[in-house]
């Protein structure tokens, strides 16, 4: 049943395209004037159709192109644009940090040259103390230096003096010798005394009191002083301040009480009972 049902409608389908064939006419018989107008056609479609492609593409290169440049000089400018403000971000901060930095160096400098010269001062303050009181110290020592040499050579002198005055023959001879260690040294207490000794021996009671004077205003205590007093008051007969001075200068140099007996100027108190008694006791002694 199946198998020709499948014939009947291989045939059917065979006799249908004999039929169009037959009613179809060829392309030969077709009129002429038919196919060149159809192919024009077609032709200037396609023609029409690749401009328009064409031209399509043209457009959409150049739109292209067009964004891409756009893009590119929009990254161009971006990339420019924050380049620069980088580099003025850059140079601001650089300029800040260096007139920060240069301020900061040149208050450091400041500051630093004003500590050194404080400290420089100050040690030189005290270096110039240091330096005045070595000069005041050195000036001084000099000056001691000085005036012990000076003295060194006096006392020479001096001593030289005293020895041509040991050795001279007579009173006046050694007064000479007395008067020019007292221009060397006008205060010179034994000096002074010893010269009213000599004045004593030429029988100047007067100017040997006057001399004694001298001494005793500077020391009133002076042994040797009162004692040649009291020789000058004892040959001017003036009893009672011979013994009083006598009495004094035993007080304060006992060494003189040898001298008493044998005192030639004592000679007019002989007979006086108190210097009578006073040899007595010296003698006792």
């Amino acid at each position: 049943m199946l198998f020709t049902f499948g014939v009947s409608a291989e045939e059917a389908e065979e006799a249908a395209q004999d039929t169009a064939q037959q009613q179809a006419p060829a392309y030969s018989e077709s009129a002429l004037l038919d196919r060149p107008l159809m192919e024009r056609y077609i032709l200037d479609e396609l023609k029409s159709l690749r401009q328009d492609q064409q031209d399509l593409e043209r457009r959409v290169i150049t739109q292209i192109t067009d964004r891409e440049l756009t893009v590119a000089d929009k990254s161009m400018n971006y990339a420019n644009v924050t380049v620069t403000y980088f580099f003025y971000i850059i140079a601001g901060v650089a300029s800040l940090v260096a007139l920060v930095g240069w301020q900061s160096l040149r208050e450091v400098k400041h500051n630093t040259r004003e500590m050194a010269d404080k400290r420089l001062n100050k040690i030189a303050m005290e270096y110039e103390k240091k330096f005045v009181a070595l000069e005041r110290d050195l000036k001084r020592k000099t000056r001691m230096l000085s005036e012990n040499n000076r003295e060194i050579e006096i006392i020479n002198e001096i001593h030289n003096l005293w020895l041509r005055a040991q050795n001279a023959q007579t009173a006046d001879q050694r007064i000479e010798v007395y008067d020019e260690i007292l221009k060397i040294r006008p205060g010179d207490l034994e000096a002074l005394t010893y010269k009213a000794d000599a004045a004593m021996e030429i029988k100047e009671y007067h100017w040997a009191m006057s001399l004694c004077n001298r001494v005793l205003e500077l020391d009133e205590n002076n042994g040797p002083a009162l004692y040649q007093r009291a020789c000058a008051y004892a040959r001017l007969g003036a009893e009672e301040q011979a013994m009083e001075d006598m009495t004094r200068a035993l007080e304060t140099t006992p060494s003189l009480r040898e001298l008493i007996a044998d005192e030639a100027d004592f000679e007019s108190l002989y007979g006086n009972k108190k210097f009578d008694a006073l040899v007595k006791a010296t003698q006792a002694d």
